[in-house]
């Protein structure tokens, strides 16, 4: 693990376009880092399995619910996810069963396979396995997608502290 060596954990969240799902799981986790004193022990970054919205801030819907909720998601922009995530991070987390297919079939070595988790599996609460998209949806959708994101984003970080807080 990266972060044993001295070098940051780095985590990449990915979901569709790159401007709802994954951003707020991005900076939900990055927040929870800070907060615990590790930020400089994490890395993490978001990305899409497409390309239609390279380049783009998050939906403003998205901005919008972090923003509520006392997170800053401004500074994001979005990308695509490439080959080279795989080889630069230590965990690919999915926000749904559809990226995690597409993520398993970019896949090119076990190794690059067994970085794949689903962001919901790290909550024992949690009722489902996808992240539903919120994009379709109204404001109050982007919420409940955001409280579904801190909470597994929670479990996850909880999970990862042991291992990523530096040796006394």
């Amino acid at each position: 693990m990266a972060a044993s060596t001295g070098e940051p954990f780095r985590v990449v969240f990915v979901c569709t376009g790159n401007i709802c799902r994954s951003p707020m799981a991005d900076v939900v986790f990055r927040g929870f880092a800070d907060a615990a004193g590790l930020g400089g022990r994490v890395a993490s970054t978001s990305a899409g399995t497409g390309d239609w919205h390279v380049g783009e801030r998050a939906d403003q819907r998205t901005l919008d619910a972090l923003e509520r909720a006392g997170y800053d998601g401004t500074r994001h922009r979005a990308r695509q996810f490439t080959h080279a995530d795989f080889v630069h991070s230590d965990l690919v987390v999915a926000l749904d069963r559809s990226h995690e297919r597409i993520l398993r079939g970019w896949a090119r070595s076990e190794s690059d396979s067994d970085k794949i988790a689903l962001l919901l599996s790290f909550d024992p609460s949690a009722r489902t396995l996808d992240v539903p998209d919120p994009y379709y949806a109204g404001p109050g959708m982007f919420d409940e997608v955001l409280g579904m994101i801190e909470s597994a984003s929670r479990a996850l970080f909880r999970q990862l502290e042991p291992a990523i807080r530096p040796a006394t």
